[in-house]
């Protein structure tokens, strides 16, 4: 495999399918200012930049060093924070605090970010610095996410000294860099057009670049793991020691990543990733919209896409439950040909999907809410930013004359799968729709769930927040405030 670091094409001839990009830097080259914080993605200190090859030039996005397989990087280039320096910019400016005039922040060999940071008090341990440093860089040269607040761009990466007030000031600071990334996209150019393949100790790994090759791999190696993000199977081998033995990296195939919006429906390749589908589902509706703000940090919606989270099957995936409550249909594909489903028929089971050997999921297609459809969309975590769901609920309700005619209602975190909740909407379909339905709905959720206790919240807990969560929708119906967003006027 072979990728570009700091201008120079770097070639591995032999690569662990598993091995991570974090453990590569620090313990193969030697760039030690990337740090192991967490090892599942979730503090940011590991955060690194990697462009792709796109129409526009080279795309750059932040992502999760520790969670990241080396294979991944094949015909990428990679910028770690060791690459700032050797990247000066004068078209860059830096703003010191208070507008003040600060020799460090204007005569600094840093790159700007760097020397605002220093010039401002951004850093005082300094050990989850670099991650905070790539984020923000990243904002600066127009990554993915750019457009998005500076706390926005953070809320992956974790800090435990400064109270983010320096860092988020340094943020704002520091004036869009422009980058010319010409010579690059043509190093790029030069090994990403083939895909690529190796074994390594018996275990072999394969990054396919079609749907029609990814299709024949999986014909002759059905049993092999499918890695599209690894925000999950990352952590089977950073924390359950996990070994696979054949691995097909998902994220070159571009035709598994295309996004189509029309005025009946929007149609995704499973491989979109979440950070790219933020803006048209927010577009289909607001709430989805801020679903996918919130599934994890900027790092994981860079790399975490939509059809793993369906593919993964877990009863906890934010995605799911809406996707299912919205009417989402899902197509799979094997070398005997495709098949479509509803969403809801994929799950069987806790751990398992209805996806025959040889199978991949190749598309989700969501249609828009016709008029009169009220939607709500919520999700309730320990933590607002960047935390897995103790329940995720999800309402689509046709109102017509005052009655509910149609009703789909769905729930992460209160089975074994995501689930529908099919004596709820008994109790709202053909109902008036008024408190007194949404009640008797949200009553009728203990006949649909026997939620189980864990670490994110007890069964109770669970039944009542899932039932506070459809009370919820008809109190916003009503124009009252249902959390801090709506007191400052905001949506959601």
């Amino acid at each position: 495999m072979r990728f570009v670091l700091d201008g120079a094409v770097i070639d591995l001839p032999e690569v662990d399918p598993t091995a991570t990009v974090l453990d590569h830097l620090r313990y193969r080259m030697g760039r030690t200012g990337t740090k192991e914080g967490c090892a599942e993605g979730d503090c940011g200190a590991c955060t690194v930049l990697v462009g792709e090859l796109a129409s526009e030039g080279v795309r750059w996005r932040a992502v999760n060093s520790c969670i990241q397989f080396l294979p991944m990087l094949h015909g990428k280039a990679l910028m770690t924070v060791e690459s700032l320096g050797n990247q000066p910019d004068a078209a860059a400016e830096v703003h010191p605090r208070n507008g003040e005039d600060s020799r460090e922040a204007r005569h600094s060999p840093l790159a700007p970010l760097q020397a605002m940071m220093a010039a401002n008090g951004s850093s005082q341990c300094g050990f989850c610095t670099p991650g905070f440093v790539m984020s923000l860089h990243g904002r600066a040269i127009g990554a993915r996410g750019c457009e998005l607040p500076v706390a926005d761009v953070i809320a992956g990466n974790l800090c435990r000294c400064t109270g983010y007030g320096p860092i988020l000031a340094a943020g704002e600071a520091v004036d869009r860099i422009v980058r010319d990334d010409t010579a690059l996209a043509a190093l790029l150019a030069g090994i990403a057009a083939e895909g690529a393949s190796g074994e390594w100790r018996g275990r072999k790994w394969f990054a396919p670049r079609s749907k029609d090759e990814l299709a024949a791999l999986l014909a002759r190696h059905p049993d092999a793991r499918m890695v599209a993000g690894a925000t999950d199977v990352g952590l089977w081998v950073t924390k359950g020691l996990k070994t696979l033995d054949t691995v097909i990296f998902l994220g070159d195939v571009a035709d598994l990543a295309a996004i189509e919006e029309t005025g009946e429906a929007i149609t995704l390749g499973a491989g979109a990733r979440y950070a790219d589908v933020h803006a048209p589902f927010a577009r289909l509706h607001p709430d989805l919209g801020e679903l996918v703000r919130r599934i994890g940090g900027l790092q994981v919606r860079n790399a975490g896409t939509v059809g793993g989270n369906i593919a993964n099957g877990s009863p906890i995936g934010d995605g799911p439950p809406a996707l299912i409550a919205l009417g989402a249909e899902l197509t799979l594909r094997g070398m005997a040909g495709r098949r479509t489903l509803p969403l809801e028929e994929y799950f069987l089971d806790y751990g398992k999907q209805d996806r025959r050997p040889g199978e991949f999921v190749e598309s989700i297609r969501i249609p828009r809410p016709g008029p009169g459809t009220v939607i709500h969309i919520a999700k309730l975590s320990r933590r607002f930013d960047s935390d897995i769901s103790a329940v995720c609920g999800a309402f689509a309700l046709t109102v017509e004359d005052g009655t509910i005619t149609r009703a789909r209602v769905a729930f992460g975190g209160m089975a074994a799968t995501p689930r529908r909740a099919g004596a709820c909407e008994a109790a709202l379909t053909g109902k008036p729709f008024g408190e007194a339905a949404i009640e008797a709905a949200a009553q009728a959720l203990g006949h649909d769930f026997a939620p189980l206790s864990d670490v994110r919240g007890s069964s109770a807990y669970r039944l009542e927040a899932a039932a506070n969560l459809l009370r919820r929708l008809w109190l916003r119906e009503q124009g009252q405030a249902i959390s801090v967003l709506d007191l400052e006027g905001l949506d959601g």
